[in-house]
């Protein structure tokens, strides 16, 4: 069989490639792998996801997946791809999922699996995933009456990533100018928040994500415009 996951969880062109089916598919194969064997212990699964306009659309595909199973999800909203694997190991979720194509173009979008300790799934776990899809989901149960999943929103957990990333690089950045290209991306708030904390005088640049303008023409593939404001800015 073709591997459904690639490096960097499963990506495509969203609405097709990256279907709404196959999100709420990778949602209850994942949490039924993911969460297997923790007895009578209702699951949880923490979700997060990047500025793309299709990432409310595949969160809330997944997130019936996962509830369709019995997992309950906690949806964090927009954030960052470290802090979901952070925040996933720091509150003890069973796992965490990121929807994000990183610097590839909008219509692009990609669902991510971390395992409770926050790190990627081995190969084997993301093919028992994949197996479960292509089986039509045999072993799985449907539950139902107070047995579904809960969805709980917690869009204020990105202050928590905030004070760990300070915690981490303790540094006094006073008298520092510098010029920050959030790409219009997940990170356009934590990023800004926490060198603004450190005491950088601070030029944020693309931090006003529209779901359709994230890496357009800035970010890490198009890194002219951060290079000449740096120029602009003396920072």
């Amino acid at each position: 069989m073709s591997r459904m996951f690639g490096t960097d969880g499963v990506r495509g062109v969203a609405g097709t490639e990256l279907s709404i089916d196959l999100a709420t598919k990778l949602g209850q194969a994942g949490a039924y792998v993911l969460t297997e064997g923790r007895g009578d212990k209702k699951p949880t699964i923490l979700v997060g996801c990047d500025t793309r306009i299709s990432g409310g659309m595949l969160a809330n595909a997944l997130i019936a997946g996962i509830c369709s199973v019995g997992a309950d999800a906690v949806y964090a909203g927009v954030m960052p791809t470290p802090a979901v694997a952070y925040l996933t190991r720091k509150h003890g979720f069973d796992a965490g999922v990121v929807i994000s194509a990183s610097h590839n173009p909008m219509e692009f979008n990609g669902i991510k699996f971390f395992n409770r300790d926050g790190y990627k799934l081995p190969d084997s776990m993301e093919d028992e995933i994949q197996r479960q899809i292509e089986s039509g989901m045999a072993d799985i149960e449907s539950p139902t009456g107070e047995k579904i999943g809960h969805v709980k929103y917690a869009f204020d957990m990105d202050r928590e990533y905030v004070d760990f990333e300070k915690e981490n690089v303790p540094i006094d950045l006073s008298g520092m100018k510098i010029v920050v290209d959030c790409a219009e991306g997940a990170s356009y708030k934590t990023n800004t928040q926490v060198l603004k904390e450190l005491g950088a005088d601070l030029v944020a640049i693309h931090t006003h994500p529209t779901g359709t303008n994230i890496n357009d023409h800035c970010g890490s593939t198009h890194m002219e415009q951060l290079a000449q404001r740096v120029r602009d800015e003396k920072a």
